[in-house]
């Protein structure tokens, strides 16, 4: 963690929950939009080796992930080696009115941008919002985690919704830069009563269980 270069109001600018929420996201997207692409190319390299180090994805037989926008923490070399070792990989796909659902992964050539802002999907047949409980381990995209678990989304509230379908017991890992690692002791991220919590966290530098009494790292 990296207190030094977290954006984190004080107390006393007394912002409300929402509020928080969208300083902070104002913030990291700054942030990360001034990353240079050499350093988000080292990034995503460096993640995709620490992903790969997680045991539920070692042994998984199908793995939910996400193909990244250019500024977050990019997926393309982790999709890449989980194709290879035929994992089953499921990525988003945003149906009519921000629908839930998802598609099988077929190769980098496959994904499109379906319209401004949206992530790349892939354009094999649609499997339907329950498709994520066949999911071994779900890696899921955000803005900032804590070491609580909370997880700092982009605001819609479509992974909070879509992990309802998640397998019970499915370990969530959330990837982020180091710096986007927050120490809930001392600067909790906001949370909300239908926010869904992590169970792990990723960076380039390692990665970390967030689960009660389970310590793992790597």
């Amino acid at each position: 963690m990296r207190s030094a270069a977290q954006p984190y109001p004080t107390a006393s600018e007394g912002l409300e929950v929402e509020d928080l929420k969208d300083y902070l996201r104002r913030s990291i997207r700054a942030s990360r939009a001034a990353r240079s692409t050499r350093r988000r190319e080292e990034a995503e390299l460096a993640l995709a080796s620490v992903v790969e180090t997680v045991p539920e994805i070692a042994e998984a037989r199908c793995v939910s992930v996400y193909a990244a926008r250019p500024t977050e923490p990019g997926t393309g070399p982790l999709l890449e080696r989980l194709a290879s070792r035929g994992v089953r990989v499921l990525l988003p796909v945003l149906g009519a009115g921000l629908q839930r659902d998802w598609a099988e992964y077929a190769g980098v050539e496959d994904l499109r941008q379906r319209a401004p802002g949206r992530p790349p999907e892939p354009s094999t047949p649609p499997l339907g919002a329950e498709a994520i409980a066949e999911a071994d381990v779900i890696v899921a995209p955000a803005l900032a985690v804590d070491t609580a678990g909370t997880r700092l989304g982009q605001g819609g509230g479509w992974y909070d919704r879509a992990l309802l379908h998640a397998r019970p017991g499915v370990r969530v890992i959330a990837l982020v830069f180091p710096e986007e690692v927050y120490d809930a002791g001392t600067r909790p991220l906001p949370r909300q009563r239908h926010d869904r919590t992590v169970d792990a966290v990723a960076t380039p530098d390692g990665w970390q269980s967030l689960r009660p009494g389970d310590d793992r790292v790597g």
